[in-house]
């Protein structure tokens, strides 16, 4: 009788929909499919979190969808319907587009008995803040509605809001010129893509971000639409729809310059522009990709960063006009986060996918890739450090409300509980010979859970064959978290459980190829998948 045989699989590579079915023998530990998890840095699989509301789910605006939000002082900024507002808790919301404040300030109770200033055609937003020597920064909100100027907002003092100082105007670029992006760069805002002149960017003067008229500010005119704008490094990157340029010396009325990067290919939406890793991404027409990446390779599919997810990407693209395009990065889990979801539809369900900037063997770097369903984000989702130095992570929906982003253990729209279905699965695998047929005898997974869950394994031979016996999903046991002394939870944890249990299920089947799936479809805490362990006996070669 044949002896059993080893094999084990480190989860590792994230979601692959590019390559064959023979390529994919070799790299076992990638996945066909992987669904509302993500890709830990330190390796495995991690099913994500939900995310729970802001405070007690007041909302900024009734229905109104949030349209933009910001991190800012030690709280969050969202734009709704043709407001803007500020939460430090999310229980109650106050409105800043007053009437002009400017001079000393307004008190708080000055300052809220002001007539408001609708921003009556406001849009998707875009957000700059100018730290100077202000308690919180320098807020300026542009978005992309018609005939809404830039929005400039400041606020000093600390403690309760009735303690503090606010001040509050409309800024004026060029006449009946509405920028719809902004930037902070070099001691200037720079803001671009108005309607009226979506080919020029605008900066301020220096240390005089709410006056484009003074010593310093000044105009230039590009032969390509603007999309985006973004500080990196000592240039600034103006993101346009064919093409990308660099400005240089805007100090230097002598020397500044816009330098092309590339004429060959451009930003499909300036709200996929991140930095991340010393990187600077954007969303192009064949993928994410990096800044320097395309300068060096040029518009070469070598460029994207997210080959690997192209049929993902690919229905992003031709579809762009369809979809509100928004993103952040959450840095310490060293991920680009990008949702797209449909314009103007309420209670869409988003799609997304998460880039995990992981470190190889080899020493080098790479992102590596899943998909998200299920979270409802509408132009709203941002990612930022509060005055304590935490970072803070948000999305708001197309019903108005916003929620804690990338927490709890359920999507929870408008209060409303909802399971994480979420799947892993692994490519069709030969063991190492295609010609063996194999009979499995046990399957082990190295499972770290975050609470107690009970996920599903599924096995398919001969890539589903419908001459081979197919078994049904086995459902495995619970699986406690460890427990560590003086911080298990009653009737959850179990002391003297492993941190890293392998979990053993006896099954059944023989094929000369198997893949395996992890699932689930419910309300408890993440989980993460180490790898696999496979005890198999070879028989009947071809």
């Amino acid at each position: 009788m044949a002896q059993s045989q080893p094999f084990a699989v480190a989860c590792q590579g994230g979601l692959n929909e590019v390559s064959s079915q023979f390529e994919l023998l070799r790299v076992p530990g990638e996945a066909t499919q992987l669904r509302n998890f993500e890709v830990s840095t330190k390796g495995g699989y991690r099913r994500i979190n939900g995310y729970t509301q802001f405070g007690d789910g007041t909302r900024p605006n009734s229905s109104n969808a949030i349209k933009g939000l910001q991190v800012y002082a030690d709280g969050l900024i969202a734009c709704s319907g043709t407001n803007i507002y500020f939460s430090q808790d999310g229980d109650s919301w106050l409105l800043l587009n007053r009437a002009s404040v400017s001079g000393s300030g307004d008190n708080y109770s000055t300052f809220t008995g002001r007539s408001t200033s609708a921003r009556t055609s406001q849009g998707q937003a875009s957000f700059a803040i100018y730290e100077g020597d202000t308690d919180y920064g320098e807020l300026i909100v542009t978005d992309r509605g018609s005939a809404v100027k830039p929005f400039y907002f400041k606020m000093t003092g600390s403690g309760d809001l009735d303690t503090r100082t606010f001040y509050a105007k409309e800024i004026t670029v060029d006449g009946s010129t509405y920028p719809k992006y902004c930037v902070i760069h070099d001691r200037h805002l720079v803001v671009g893509g108005a309607g009226t002149a979506e080919n020029t960017i605008y900066y301020s003067g220096t240390d005089d971000i709410d006056d484009f008229t003074s010593t310093g500010s000044g105009s230039i005119k590009l032969d390509d639409q603007v999309v985006g704008l973004k500080s990196f490094r000592n240039d600034l990157i103006i993101f346009c729809k064919n093409s990308i340029y660099k400005l240089v010396n805007i100090n230097s009325s002598s020397t500044i310059a816009v330098e092309p990067i590339t004429k060959n290919i451009g930003c499909m939406d300036g709200d996929s522009i991140q930095e991340i890793g010393g990187q600077l991404l954007f969303l192009a027409p064949d993928g994410v990709r990096t800044v320097a990446g395309t300068a060096r390779i040029g518009d070469v599919e070598l460029g994207s960063l997210s080959r690997k997810i192209q049929p993902i990407i690919g229905d992003i693209a031709s579809n762009i006009g369809s979809y509100i395009i928004n993103s952040c990065v959450i840095r310490k889990k060293s991920q680009y986060r990008l949702f797209y979801g449909s314009s103007g539809t309420s209670t869409s369900v988003s799609k997304g996918i998460i880039g995990t900037l992981r470190t190889t063997a080899e020493g080098g770097s790479r992102f590596e890739w899943s998909e998200v369903i299920g979270i409802q984000a509408s132009a709203g989702i941002t990612s930022g450090f509060t005055n304590t130095g935490v970072e803070k992570f948000y999305h708001g929906d197309y019903d108005g409300y916003v929620y804690n982003h990338d927490t709890g253990n359920d999507f929870n729209p408008a209060g409303t509980s909802t399971n994480i279905a979420a799947k892993y699965q692994t490519p069709s695998m030969d063991f190492g010979d295609l010609g063996t047929l194999k009979t499995l005898k046990y399957v082990k997974l190295s499972v770290k859970p975050e609470g107690a869950v009970q996920p599903s394994l599924g096995i398919g031979y001969d890539y589903d064959d419908n001459f081979v016996a197919q078994p049904v999903d086995y459902v495995l046991d619970s699986i406690p978290p460890a427990a560590i002394f003086g911080s298990g939870v009653f009737n959850t944890s179990t002391f003297g459980a492993a941190e890293n249990p392998m979990v053993r299920k006896t099954v059944e089947g023989s094929g000369r190829t198997a893949y395996f799936k992890v699932h689930s479809d419910d309300k408890n805490g993440p989980y993460t998948i180490n790898g696999i362990y496979i005890d198999y006996v070879p028989s009947g070669r071809i």
